[in-house]
């Protein structure tokens, strides 16, 4: 039976952050994830997933200036000092939300930098923060994200992805399945998702095109949803989705998911 998160950054936006953790327990969802933590105090974010009884399961390492369109800097060969001070402020945020795993973003490649220098770039840092990380109890994953979406992300494909962990050589790094995202960049779903299952620790949804709720494209969600259960999935899936209008209107695909739980 899946197990679905709502994505607070891109769900529930008709209301302020903080306030959106009581409209994802009122929808049905039993856990949260969302980019950042970072601009909130970590003492009301747990106040808020204690009185709704949620699981928070999922946030990103601090990536740059997100607001500016930076998307990540672990593989920037000028920023690793940058890179490594985050891990800590993430550890001290995981642990106060009861948070067991962070996501990392590779970053968008600089112009004109070596490629060899990005991947070895890339491969120390997640060395690293793997390191880092297992000593706090805390499972580092990371994502391919398409570049049709995202001109220029370095990690954007699951082999590729998962040639660099092979490097990393660390026990305390698995994926982050985005099925958007790798429907755009290679597709084969199911059988991809199958292959590589004891490599991934979390998936993530959206249907394709649009970027919007399970049901609005071309992906069979209640095939892949079966799917996943048949293959032994046990993690969460996040629903990293844009609302086609609100959150609410939209949420007919879940609710036979939830009258199973």
């Amino acid at each position: 039976m899946p197990k679905f998160a709502a994505n607070l950054t891109m769900m529930f936006n008709e209301v302020p952050f903080l306030d959106r953790f009581a409209a994802a327990a009122k929808a049905g969802f039993k856990g949260v994830e969302f980019l950042f933590p970072y601009a909130f105090k970590k003492e009301e974010i747990a106040e808020r997933l204690g009185a709704n009884d949620l699981s928070q399961v999922l946030f990103n390492l601090p990536a740059g200036d997100f607001d500016k369109g930076e998307r990540g800097i672990a593989c920037h060969p000028d920023r690793v000092a940058e890179f490594r001070d985050g891990i800590g402020k993430a550890v001290d945020y995981a642990k106060a939300l009861g948070n067991k795993q962070v996501n990392c973003l590779a970053g968008i490649a600089p112009k004109g930098a070596d490629p060899g220098k990005l991947r070895q770039t890339l491969i120390e840092n997640l060395r690293f923060a793997a390191k880092e990380l297992k000593q706090a109890g805390i499972l580092l994953i990371a994502e391919p994200i398409n570049t049709y979406d995202m001109p220029g992300f370095y990690l954007y494909r699951s082999a590729q992805a998962l040639s660099i962990f092979d490097e990393v050589g660390s026990d305390n790094l698995k994926l982050q399945y985005d099925v958007y995202h790798m429907q755009r960049m290679e597709g084969e779903l199911a059988k991809t998702i199958e292959m590589i299952l004891l490599s991934i620790a979390h998936i993530q949804i959206a249907d394709n095109p649009g970027r919007n709720e399970p049901g609005t494209g071309e992906i069979n969600y209640p095939f892949l949803f079966a799917h996943l259960d048949r293959i032994g999935y046990a993690g969460w899936i996040g629903c990293e989705y844009k609302p086609r209008t609100t959150t609410e209107a939209g949420l007919g695909w879940l609710k036979p998911y939830l009258s199973r739980a």
